[in-house]
């Protein structure tokens, strides 16, 4: 079966998808940002765009590059992320010692980072997601919609866990948003329900 990542989430997450009532699932992945509204285990309205984990990732390096003269990895700027990194404006104030080369004299240093300067360099790209989501809940059927004021935004996958995330589409959204439990593994346990619900249905 090839089934769509938010239904699957949404799965994972423990909502009954089958209700004739609305849900509404982000999953913000490595590669891609999923959103989708479902109903009666359809998807109702979604949208989908290659911005997640990874790019925030390379938002981080392009600022360290162009504003800090120092190159590190993608390794080291994932770390950042988890660490201090956040979505939310004033959220946290802690710093980070990170190590790379310098650009001017190729030579290996250290620089302290802050969360406002990493809030500051994803911002862009936070605001994408925060597009998705309005533009998905714009097109909701007034029904549907109604339901999700309700029920609120379940929030997955791996970037819902950077810091104030939550906070940052409730408050552009104006809907109660949730972060699911195991969030970075929701698609996984999911995908492993769905199989499990299909299995039956053909037996």
């Amino acid at each position: 079966y090839i089934e769509e990542e938010p239904k699957v989430a949404a799965v994972g997450a423990g909502l009954d998808i089958g209700r004739p009532s609305g849900c509404m699932v982000l999953d913000i992945g490595g590669g891609t940002t999923d959103v989708a509204v479902i109903s009666l285990g359809e998807i109702i309205t979604s949208s989908s765009l290659k911005v997640a984990g990874d790019a925030m990732d390379r938002e981080i390096i392009k600022f360290c590059k162009e504003e800090k003269k120092l190159l590190i990895g993608d390794r080291t700027a994932e770390e950042v992320k988890k660490k201090i990194g956040t979505a939310w404006k004033g959220s946290t104030t802690e710093v980070m010692e990170v190590s790379g080369r310098d650009l001017v004299s190729g030579l290996p240093i250290s620089i302290e980072l802050n969360s406002a300067e990493i809030q500051g360099c994803l911002s862009e790209r936070l605001a994408e997601i925060v597009h998705a989501c309005r533009t998905v809940l714009e097109n909701t059927p007034p029904e549907l919609a109604a339901d999700i004021v309700d029920r609120g935004i379940v929030l997955a996958g791996g970037g819902a866990l950077l810091r104030g995330m939550d906070a940052l589409i409730e408050q552009r959204t104006g809907v109660n948003t949730l972060t699911v439990q195991n969030a970075m593994h929701v698609v996984a346990v999911g995908t492993g329900k769905y199989a499990e619900i299909m299995s039956r249905m053909e037996s």
